[in-house]
């Protein structure tokens, strides 16, 4: 059964081929999942406009005729002091650091220089990999007003481009020159692959991101999604059974809704993006249940 198509295939692989894997890393909402996405070119990672909406990394794979780049997407740097899941996140961006070939640094130029981008630049500048700085959303020249802040950090990266993730401007030139400084190698995945995650973990990251899109401040962060079976029906239907965990019996009551009437409509959303990634029918049986220590139990 597929769910999910794949993206493409390629024919021809020269012999000298290099591999490698590219770390995405930033602040929270510079655009690296979206960025992860345009280079791919399909989904891989969901978006929103919610902070810390990437929970594990994600790697997302580009093949081309004289290489495979495996991009890995990391959540965004936030200081919170005191939060579990920020602490687990921060863990999660240091180890994607360790045995990766280049590193991609994604900045914002349409918000300044503050606390939390000082401590990116430190961790990235602890890393001996050669090193991009992307500096993303050049798709509008007026709102990016702190490039220029950003141009001038320029001196501490191997190189610096300036692209639109939403647009595509600029984005083969990241992997002209990550394929440049990747060492010679045989491809890592299929040519045909364009992520690691299992069709299980995709879906549950297309529930999630409805549930950040329709939910309100703290909400979303409190949930995680299990996908507990997939499986073709003899008529062709996709049937899917999932659990949302949330961490208290409040956040429960605010998911579920009035009536039912909110887990309906995640529900709804999610079915007509699937359905529309498959081409197929979808029947989404989803449930939310508490547990206070999902958190703990990520791994």
């Amino acid at each position: 059964m597929l769910l999910f198509g794949l993206c493409y295939h390629l024919n021809v692989i020269h012999i000298n081929m290099k591999s490698g894997f590219a770390v995405l890393v930033g602040r929270s909402n510079v655009g690296k999942s979206t960025l992860l996405n345009t280079l791919v070119g399909t989904k891989v990672a969901i978006t929103t406009p919610k902070p810390q909406t990437t929970r594990h990394p994600v790697q997302g794979i580009v093949t081309k005729a004289d290489g495979q780049i495996v991009f890995v997407d990391t959540p965004g740097f936030m200081q919170k002091s005191g939060d579990p899941l920020t602490k687990k996140l921060t863990h999660y961006i240091t180890q994607s650091l360790q045995d990766i070939d280049v590193v991609i640094y994604v900045v914002d130029p349409t918000r300044e220089i503050g606390d939390e981008e000082k401590k990116m630049l430190q961790i990235v500048r602890g890393t001996e990999k050669p090193t991009l700085m992307v500096i993303n959303k050049m798709d509008d020249k007026v709102a990016a007003k702190y490039a220029d802040f950003y141009r001038d950090l320029s001196k501490d990266f191997d190189e610096t481009v300036e692209v639109s993730a939403l647009t595509g401007f600029n984005v083969d030139l990241i992997v002209r020159w990550i394929l440049k400084h990747l060492p010679e190698g045989e491809l890592l995945f299929p040519a045909e692959q364009f992520t690691n995650l299992t069709t299980e973990e995709r879906v549950a990251e297309v529930i999630r991101e409805k549930l950040f899109l329709r939910l309100r401040e703290e909400v979303p962060y409190s949930v995680s999604v299990q996908v507990e079976e997939i499986v073709e029906r003899p008529d062709g239907t996709i049937y899917i059974k999932a659990v949302i965990f949330t961490s208290e019996k409040r956040y429960e009551r605010m998911i579920v809704g009035r009536g039912g009437q909110g887990i309906k409509e995640i529900g709804q959303s999610t079915r007509r993006e699937l359905q529309t990634i498959s081409d197929k029918k979808i029947y989404l049986d989803l449930r939310v249940e508490t547990d206070e220590y999902w958190v703990e139990r990520m791994e």
